[in-house]
């Protein structure tokens, strides 16, 4: 299980990016999270694997204190949190499967990784992982030779090189088009229904919200303002949905729209 304890985030800038959030995530479970641009969604995904240090608060993984964690300490928890980022953060120039093979750094000696050095299983894994999504024969194209849905699939499967226990989808589908973002979305639904792999993902898209998320949490200006389950954000009224994305969003007709 994730917890999120009273989690505070102040940028060098004065920034305050989080504000004493808190909320659970199950293990198993599908949560989005949902709110505009510069309410927060981000600077938490990062939080929690520690991409970026939070200014307050505690973050559990089970019964690892994330928070807490330094050196090789770190590096284990951060072998049971994937990361799909919202522009692929892929390597262009590298071939598709040296992006994958990335994935298992935190498996990998130090010294062996900046070689480039891995083993025969793990690039066994790394085809598996390809074709679970799809584009295996893609396997010794460069990153920048795909498109951005294939682009995606890359990222989806690096994170499965970890094998981790907790994915964190950080905007995945932002840059793709309708029918990509259904395609993408669903291979994190089979992550979920089939592997058991609890996700945790930050979205825009409310149809997309509506379709794939077990339960919701709604930031706005750093602070959790909603939440809901799988039922409720079916029917989220008016006023839900003015107090996630303000008067404006809603008197423009924009409850079902991509926000």
């Amino acid at each position: 299980m994730l917890r999120v304890v009273n989690l505070s985030k102040v940028y060098a800038n004065g920034t305050v990016a989080l504000k004493n959030v808190s909320f659970e995530v199950q293990d198993g479970e599908f949560l989005a999270v949902i709110g505009l641009s510069g309410s927060g969604k981000s600077t938490l995904l990062r939080c929690i694997n520690r991409l970026i240090d939070p200014t307050s608060g505690e973050i559990w993984l089970d019964d690892i204190n994330v928070t807490a964690v330094k050196g090789l300490e770190l590096r284990a928890a951060r072998r049971r949190i994937g990361m799909i980022f919202q522009q692929f953060n892929l390597v262009k120039r590298s071939s598709v499967i040296t992006n994958v093979l990335t994935g298992r750094l935190g498996y990998t000696a130090p010294l062996w990784s900046l070689a480039n050095h891995f083993s025969k299983a793990d690039h066994q894994r790394a085809l598996d992982a390809l074709k679970r999504v799809g584009i295996q024969d893609k396997a010794n194209n460069r990153a920048d030779e795909l498109s951005g849905g294939q682009q995606q699939r890359v990222g989806i499967a690096r994170a499965l090189m970890q094998d981790p226990q907790l994915i964190l989808a950080d905007e995945p589908v932002a840059s793709l088009d309708p029918v990509l973002a259904h395609s993408i979305m669903g291979y994190l639904e089979e992550l979920n229904r089939k592997d058991g792999r609890t996700v945790l993902c930050s979205l825009h898209h409310l149809d997309l919200v509506q379709r794939y998320s077990d339960r919701v949490i709604g930031l706005r200006a750093g602070e959790i303002v909603y939440q809901g389950d799988h039922e409720q954000i079916q029917r989220l009224s008016d006023a839900e949905f003015a107090e996630i994305y303000g008067e404006e969003a809603v008197r423009l007709g924009s409850i079902t729209g991509d926000l």
